[in-house]
């Protein structure tokens, strides 16, 4: 990941980049089936948990998350420690980006048409599996690209 060009001394200690990238696996599969439901109710209630699960990520950060629950309790004791931390600002805002992609789906399937759930899903989908797979958070990235034009506080 890259450096904030801002670094705050709040986020010191930094979080397990594991973490969030395992959190975007399991995101990622939840989503692929999301897709493979269509344009359906079921779909709809299961896009409208993942949004939730993404706001909630964005309020507490991608460790305060269902998912890194997940991470903490089963997948890092059998991965070991590590010495590497990252700012957790940037997998906050990028719950905060899934939020809204997933969260406009939602809204639309509920008041427009079912066809926009397959559609933020198959969005969101490219995100997490970047994310999963390659370590390539856009919403980090986005985060921080941000931070570099903003003026310094």
């Amino acid at each position: 990941m890259s450096h904030d060009p801002h670094p705050s001394p709040s986020v010191a200690r930094g979080i397990d980049p594991r973490g969030p990238r395992v959190g975007a696996g399991i995101t990622a599969l939840l989503l692929a089936v999301t897709l493979l439901l269509g344009a359906s109710q079921a779909a709809l209630w299961l896009l409208t948990f993942i949004a939730l699960s993404f706001l909630l990520g964005a309020l507490r950060g991608a460790q305060g998350t269902w998912q890194g629950w997940v991470f903490k309790t089963i997948v890092q004791p059998r991965l070991g420690p590590t010495a590497e931390r990252e700012d957790p600002r940037p997998p906050r805002f990028a719950q905060g980006v899934g939020f809204v992609i997933t969260g406009v789906g939602v809204v639309l399937g509920f008041t427009v048409s079912l066809v926009a759930v397959p559609v933020a899903a198959a969005l969101a989908l490219v995100a997490a599996v970047l994310n999963a797979a390659f370590g390539l958070c856009l919403g980090c990235e986005m985060y921080l690209l941000i931070r570099r034009f903003a003026p310094a506080r």
